[in-house]
């Protein structure tokens, strides 16, 4: 992943928890880096690494983390970092939902690089949308409720998310049900 998603994580803890227990965190998870480059590739394993401390120094359920991290990531890192892109999203939470598959496709324009998960809709409905999630990575399903759950937020528009199909159960990709 490139050193964006590892810089909000670090963010994340630096504003909700203080520098001491992001060093804490860096301690525990054995990531031994001063700081990260926004537009370089790291190795996943460096995130899950930084994500798996959060969660035992916090005390809190690895998927809360992930979920936590995703809003984050929508409503501090994306607004402040692709400000003009969120924005070109849509004007509503369907709408942006609904323009979500070419999100990445822009992204890729700054990272080259990227190894983007994909995003298929279905099922549109006045109140909710199913996205389906395609992705080489395991494990980052709870970072997509959080997702979710921040573009509800940034359009004021509470979201429940329900995930109705899942890779872990069977199926070739994941899929959720939003509601609004």
């Amino acid at each position: 992943m490139y050193g964006i998603v590892n810089q909000a994580i670090e963010d994340l803890v630096k504003e909700n928890f203080g520098e001491e227990k992001w060093d804490k965190i860096k301690e525990r998870s054995g990531v031994d880096l001063d700081f990260f480059i926004s537009n370089e590739p790291y190795d996943d394993e460096i995130t899950f690494k930084l994500a798996i401390a959060v969660s035992e120094e916090m005390n809190i359920p690895l998927e809360n983390v992930l979920q936590a991290f995703g809003e984050w990531w929508v409503l501090k890192t994306g607004k402040e970092k692709y400000g003009g892109l969120m924005e070109a999203g849509g004007s509503s939470l369907k709408e942006f939902l609904v323009n979500l598959p070419i999100f990445h496709s822009r992204i890729m324009l700054i990272y080259p690089r990227l190894m983007p998960p994909e995003f298929k809709i279905s099922h549109k409905e006045a109140n909710s949308i199913h996205v389906h999630y395609y992705s080489k990575r395991q494990g980052l399903q709870e970072f997509v409720v959080g997702l979710l759950h921040g573009l509800g937020k940034m359009y004021n528009t509470p979201a429940h998310v329900e995930r109705i199909e899942s890779r872990s159960a069977g199926a070739d990709h994941d899929v959720f049900k939003v509601s609004w």
